[in-house]
């Protein structure tokens, strides 16, 4: 402004002395031609840097209505007159009847319409000349074109007009941006006074900026698809707040902090939650999200694990507090200790893994959510052998397949740190895989949790698939005998992979517990198919009471339920068994493996036989149940099977109750040849 200031005393110093020299008589001296000069080009510059601020410097081929163009020429008087928008060589002057016509169907009718403001085609010379087909630039011709009605710049097709404008759109830039009614600064990249879209969630509001479903656009990246993980997350956290309170909780990446206030808002004083975020936006957004939820903000100080946050609040203002921080993931997770710990980046996390199991508490719980589905379904096998050490192809059961692949980088980060896992809960859906497991210290539980990760052998031609045990050859160890009756080879082998359960029942049972309790009703379902599924049964009726919950045996480890009272003890406080009864809990453990469910499912529409009707699923799954196996339906595939039947005992049964398609068709005939007899 000073220096805006300075130019214009220039300039007007400059007037006065051309108007002293011309009533002088004097003409002025070549010095002060060039000072004065100097100066209106600076004052130039210094206007030029600066952005539009007032709407009347608009370019004309911008109005709202069509009387707009036709106010720039006077239509109703006589004569002809000359297009505003088109030099006098492309358009002669006419009458009014024709250049009203003229200016509606070609330069209204092609407008681009952006916040009430249509932008029409120009075919004045404001751009540069296009060069002719020899390269002579002097004998070329004006390009027609659109002036941005944000940042003025000409664009010559109206696609890529429509594609500019949505590029200001997702960088949060608007026409009130650069107009004069607009109170923010320039120098603001979020103005504060920018409408922003609240929207409420689980109870919980937060701001979103216009360009929030632009994750490469926007630090503040918000998916309303992913409302499914947060609530199967917060879950998880609930189920760990029943066994040790305070919690101390990390949301590592924060974008909005819808997550981590969450938390807070719902859990109150059983958990410290900490929202981190490397962004300065985000951070700000999530301290203005925070005051939006009644929220206080702690300032970086770390409370004791013993102390209640809650007893600091003034008159109950605040109804729960978070910290939070501008910081990168792995440095914070490699500085302080956390109990649960959920990992949501843009893509793989397994950038993260080593840090999160660094120091994270024992039985703590580590939740992880990938996005990166391109190469988790099998669509970039070289970025997924890039990313997670694995190679895999596209299988009909290629969801559980990312899901044992996730939990195996999972299991071999855990293990660099001397620790095991069990998995508590995997997921898949259309849009995510979430990995829920609890962290074991010791180098024993890291052998037990590396035992598991095995090779898979697939068949590619009827998808048959064993995992591979140690010192079995591929030719053997698949039970179909596809290699032997079709020429080469048919077998590939597929991971590592963990072959292990992905899922805990009594973990489950709290979990749906804790989203009946807080009136989830969206996840219910899911959560009923995911118990079903770890039992390998297809019971509907599910209990969540207290009723119904028992101690949880993970690991050898006790953890504490929801039930109180004579059995509450120091067996339930959380703590590793020693001694003749922890033995005894892994030789439980080990004789319960057959309960398991068993790995993979199978497609029944994948395995139909053509020319024959299959049964219902549900009919179908009573079928195999009646035969002597254990089935349940899969969360991974609505047509999918999950039991210990092999794929030929499967075929078997599917083909047994199926009906020819055809004895419709016979029967329809048979009845109308009997009414023509008659």
């Amino acid at each position: 402004m000073a220096e805006l200031k300075e130019a214009d005393a220039a300039q007007l110093h400059q007037e006065d002395v051309d108007i002293k020299r011309a009533e002088g008589g004097d003409a002025p001296s070549a010095g002060d031609q060039a000072a004065g000069q100097a100066a209106k080009d600076e004052a130039a510059a210094d206007n030029d840097a600066k952005p539009s601020t007032t709407t009347t410097e608009r370019h004309i081929s911008i109005q709202t209505k069509l009387e707009g163009l036709e106010v720039l020429v006077d239509l109703n008087g006589a004569g002809r007159k000359s297009c505003p928008l088109c030099p006098e060589e492309k358009f002669k002057a006419c009458y009014s009847h024709k250049l009203r016509r003229h200016l509606q169907n070609l330069h209204w009718k092609v407008y681009v319409e952006f916040e009430g403001q249509r932008m029409c085609i120009c075919h004045l010379p404001c751009r540069n000349l296009k060069p002719s087909l020899s390269g002579d630039q002097a004998s070329g011709r004006h390009v027609a074109h659109y002036h941005c009605v944000v940042c003025s710049v000409t664009i010559a097709r109206k696609t890529d007009m429509i594609s500019h404008l949505k590029r200001h759109v997702n960088k949060g830039e608007t026409e009130a941006s650069y107009s004069g009614s607009s109170d923010v600064p320039f120098e603001e990249p979020a103005p504060s006074g920018q409408a922003y879209e609240i929207m409420k969630e689980l109870g919980t509001n937060v701001q979103l900026l216009p360009n929030h479903t632009t994750p490469q656009k926007s630090d503040t990246y918000f998916n309303r698809k992913m409302k499914t993980n947060r609530q199967l997350v917060f879950c998880s956290l609930a189920v760990l707040a029943e066994e040790r309170s305070p919690l101390e909780c990390l949301d590592a990446f924060g974008a909005t902090g819808i997550m981590g206030l969450q938390w807070a808002k719902h859990l109150r004083n059983a958990v410290k939650v900490t929202i981190t975020d490397i962004s300065d936006v985000c951070v700000k957004m999530i301290k203005e999200n925070c005051e939006l939820n009644h929220i206080r903000v702690d300032g970086g100080s770390r409370v004791p694990r013993g102390c209640d946050g809650g007893s600091s609040e003034v008159e109950g203002v605040p109804i729960a507090a978070v910290e939070v921080a501008k910081m990168d993931a792995n440095v914070i997770m490699h500085l302080r200790p956390f109990d649960y710990i959920h990992l949501d980046p843009f893509g793989t996390a397994v950038n993260y893994l080593d840090a999160a199991f660094r120091n994270v508490r024992n039985l703590g719980i580590i939740s992880v959510t990938s996005t990166d589905t391109g190469s988790l379904y099998a669509k970039s096998p070289n970025v997924t052998l890039r990313h997670y050490g694995c190679h895999i192809v596209r299988t009909e059961y290629y969801k559980e397949l990312a899901a044992r692949m996730v939990v195996a980088t999972v299991a071999r980060a855990a293990a660099r740190c001397n620790k095991g896992i069990e998995v508590l809960l995997a997921v898949a859906l259309e849009h995510f895989v979430l990995v829920v497991v609890r962290v074991l210290r010791g180098p024993t539980q890291a052998d037990e949790s590396a035992k598991k990760l095995r090779k898979l052998v697939h068949c590619q031609w009827c998808e048959e698939r064993v995992f591979l045990k140690q010192g079995n050859m591929v030719d053997d160890t698949l039970p179909c005998n596809c290699h032997g009756s079709l020429p080469g080879k048919t077998a590939v082998q597929l991971g590592p992979l963990w072959c292990g359960p992905l899922f805990n029942t009594g973990f489950l049972r709290r979990m749906l517990s804790a989203a009946v309790q807080h009136s989830m009703d969206d996840i219910q379902p899911l959560v009923k198919t995911l118990i079903c599924e770890s039992e390998c049964t297809t019971l509907k009726s599910l209990v969540h009471g207290p009723s119904a919950l028992t101690n949880q045996v993970e690991c050898g480890v006790v953890i504490k339920t929801l039930q109180s009272g004579e059995e509450s003890g120091p067996d339930q406080s959380g703590k590793r068994k020693t001694g003749e009864e922890s033995g005894n809990v892994v030789k439980k453990l080990k004789s319960d493996a057959s309960l398991e469910h068993p790995a993979f499912y199978y497609s029944i529409h994948r395995h139909s036989i053509r020319g024959m009707n299959m049964p219902k699923l549900n009919k179908f799954l009573q079928y195999l149940t009646e035969a002597g196996f254990r089935v349940s339906r899969t969360h991974f595939d609505p047509t999918g099977v999950r039991t210990d039947a092999t794929l030929e005992q499967f075929k078997s049964v599917l083909t047994k109750y199926s009906v020819p398609t055809y004895t419709n068709a016979t029967a329809t005939q048979t009845s109308v040849s009997t009414e023509k007899t008659v």
